[in-house]
């Protein structure tokens, strides 16, 4: 198929063995690459096994793989994946930057690593010269001294290779959070974009594995029709040109929006949802805080990302990303942090210690309120007093948390797992504080008001649990759904730049690179599904230490049936009967029983005849 580089690296750290392999036109087809081609892949080299395999253990996979669409659809993504530490399942998570670019020039569509180096070391990819390189010296390094370091490192080895003042390579890195495979730890890019969801920082630093740099001097792979991709980049661009608040802003809109206008913000760990701060506008951060307006990654016309540096005060010279939405809520609101200039330091901190700043920002919710109902005493804090709004004392807790000091090392298991510890340490069962689903922490988007985008059942049924950007909703065929973010991140591009297109934009740029024409009742009716049963396949199997019964699991947290305290939907609640009429419409929709396991008729009907028998097992246990 055209649109792909035809091979993807493979790097076993234990054996430091390198080669290339190869997936045929009907596997490409079929998974596109990315996130469909991540589940085929990890079904059929763990599924067999797949309860057994310890995440941060040398068996299991590292993938970073683009998708046949990434370079030329406008904004450049990587989706990381893997067994997930934090679920146990398998999640697709994308990373906005140049990498999947110079990658795919390199002349690979992907890299998996397998096997764990003895000591720490990092990849640099260079075309068809990969080396393993020693990382000692710089693990135990933040973010922004990773990067400058390897950077330097990198561009010397380039200049030895070619004449010429050589620009900087890509790199995919982990903080000092992934080195001590803290399980909401992140994969980074740049100083601030991150691969939060399913805890694959902490995979590559189970692995020894500091870094990915990657360097290419080809072009993109050949595509079917170049001109009529060049009038579609113009099409998405022109639509995006004209977006003029979001370009302005990006989602940074939303930390104020979202909870003053919809109640569907977290406000100190979901206990509410509604603020009237009007302190915390995005207009604040912009005149207060921002250094850059307009800057992106490769190829993107939105270039919503901005660059925020505290001026004055005990935080200034805190410099990173202007906090997007899910930052502003989960490092600011969540833990009742209402100052502009707060919220970019516990951001451009969560970032530098390498912390997913949603798994983070809600496992330390989670911690201040048990503070504050005198759960946890300052003495089980290690000193800390674990005041809403306390900006300083929230950072120190990142900090134990990602170098696993103290209560850090029960919190750097993330929610889910903190929470089992905690109600054994406390003999009180502490798990209706904890707001995540089948241990993933849930995006920044509330349920109760109604007014967000998620639905009820979003959360609860979702293959990749807590994560907001693949929520289940119906009809299936929604731009919501997640049988539609599963195309772009199995074709893998930033999905921003789809707001506002015509919907069959994607299907027409498809067939414009690869030659293969794709129409949506192919995709909805048998290619996304199939991808969704792998997904759903391999989260109910679990394991090693939780498995997850849909019976009892495919639930909202707790705190989503308790009534809104405060705000314009005051009184309002997730609705159980409403939530399981549902979940049971959405189980109908995507082929699985009343219990929520894939059908075995749905499975061969989708050529999945090797799933069956682990879902047969499974359904004869319910």
């Amino acid at each position: 198929m055209l649109g792909y580089a035809g091979k993807i690296l493979e790097v076993d750290l234990s054996t430091e063995k390198i080669r290339t392999v190869s997936f045929g036109d009907d596997v490409l087809g079929e998974f596109i690459g990315g996130r469909g081609l991540a589940a085929k892949i990890l079904w059929d080299r763990l599924g067999e096994r797949w309860e057994t395999v310890d995440p941060l253990g040398e068996e299991n996979l590292l993938l970073f793989l683009a998708g046949p669409l990434t370079g030329f659809f406008p904004g450049g993504r990587i989706c990381v994946s893997g067994k997930s530490p934090q679920s146990n399942g398998m999640v697709g998570s994308t990373v906005a930057g140049e990498f999947p670019i110079e990658l795919r020039c390199a002349g690979y569509d992907g890299l998996i690593v397998s096997g764990k180096a003895e000591k720490p070391v990092y990849l640099l990819i260079a075309d068809s010269e990969i080396q393993i390189r020693s990382a000692v010296h710089v693990w135990g390094k933040d973010g922004k001294q990773t990067v400058r370091i390897l950077t330097k490192e990198g561009r010397d080895f380039l200049k030895s290779l070619r004449r010429g003042e050589p620009r900087e390579p890509a790199m995919l890195y982990v903080g000092p959070a992934g080195e001590n495979l803290v399980r909401t730890a992140a994969v980074m890019a740049k100083w601030s974009h991150a691969a939060g969801y399913g805890g694959y920082g902490a995979v590559m630093g189970a692995k020894n594995l500091k870094a990915v740099l990657a360097k290419g001097s080809g072009p993109l792979p050949e595509a079917h029709d170049i001109k009529k991709i060049q009038r579609l980049i113009n099409e998405v661009c022109r639509s995006c040109y004209e977006k003029e608040d979001f370009r302005r802003w990006g989602t940074s809109s939303a930390g104020y929006n979202v909870g003053a206008k919809r109640s569907a913000e977290p406000v100190k760990n979901w206990q509410e949802e509604w603020h009237d701060e009007k302190g915390f506008k995005v207009e604040e951060f912009e005149k207060r805080l921002w250094v850059k307006k307009f800057w992106g990654d490769f190829g993107c016309p939105t270039t919503c990302l901005k660059i925020a540096v505290v001026k004055t005060g005990r935080f200034k010279g805190a410099v990173g990303d202007n906090p997007d939405y899910e930052l502003q809520a989960y490092v600011g609101t969540n833990l009742g942090v209402f100052k502009p200039e707060e919220n970019v330091y516990l951001a451009s901190l969560v970032d530098d210690l390498g912390l997913c700043g949603i798994q983070t920002g809600n496992v330390m919710g989670f911690a201040g309120e048990l503070y504050q109902r005198g759960i946890l005493t300052s003495e089980d804090l290690d000193g800390l007093k674990l005041e809403w709004g306390d900006a300083e004392a929230f950072g120190k807790l990142a900090e134990k948390i990602a170098y696993r000091q103290g209560i850090g090392d029960v919190l750097a298991e993330g929610t889910f797992r903190a929470a089992v510890k905690l109600s054994e340490l406390k003999d009180e069962d502490v798990s209706r504080f904890a707001v995540h689903v089948k241990a993933v922490a849930v995006g920044a988007h509330g349920i109760r008001s109604g007014k967000d985008y998620p639905m009820e059942m979003s959360y609860a049924c979702s293959v990749q649990a807590g994560d907001h950007t693949s929520v289940a909703y119906l009809p299936i065929t929604h731009s919501t759904s997640e049988l539609t973010v599963v195309f772009h991140d199995s074709a893998v591009y930033c999905w921003f730049n789809m707001f506002g297109q015509p919907k069959d934009l994607k299907w027409r740029f498809y067939e414009a690179v690869t030659g293969e024409k794709l129409t949506p009742e192919q995709w909805y009716e048998t290619k996304a599904l199939r991808i969704i049963q792998l997904q759903r396949a391999m989260l109910l199997l679990g394991g090693p230490d939780f498995t997850w019964n849909p019976k009892i699991h495919d639930d909202n947290p707790l705190r989503f049936y308790e009534p809104l305290p405060t705000g314009p939907y005051k009184g309002k609640a997730v609705d159980r009967k409403r939530f399981e009429e549902l979940r049971k419409r959405y189980y109908e929709a995507v082929g699985w029983d009343e219990n929520g396991i894939p059908k075995s008729s749905v499975l061969r009907k989708l050529g999945l005849y090797d799933v069956v028998s682990p879902m047969e097992k499974l359904r004869s246990k319910t």
